[in-house]
């Protein structure tokens, strides 16, 4: 947890600001992970800060959404792509995305 609140401080990913009138706040959870090795056992415990978007409403919390995950199909086409023009591909392991 202290790990992911320095993160969170570090890339300054919140800025406190009062509650316009009308509106509500929308709340947060801990999300927490235990990582094992191939053998099982605990390798680390992991946790993450999530927002609760799923209380959100379309048009009328917010404007735009966003998949954090690509499709399939995207990653094949941009694989097919770097095969035909002979691209270099590189795997990143990103920690800390926002």
């Amino acid at each position: 947890m202290d790990d992911e609140i320095r993160s969170i401080k570090k890339n300054n990913t919140w800025e406190l600001v009062s509650l316009p009138k009308g509106h509500k706040a929308i709340g947060v959870k801990w999300v927490y992970i235990t990582k094992k090795n191939a053998k099982g056992e605990i390798e680390r415990y992991k946790a993450r800060l999530v927002v609760k978007g799923y209380s959100q409403k379309t048009r009328i919390d917010c404007d735009e959404m966003f998949a954090l995950v690509p499709r399939l199909e995207t990653i094949r086409l941009i694989i097919s792509l770097a095969a035909q023009h002979k691209w270099r591909i590189y795997h990143m392991d990103v920690k800390y995305a926002f």
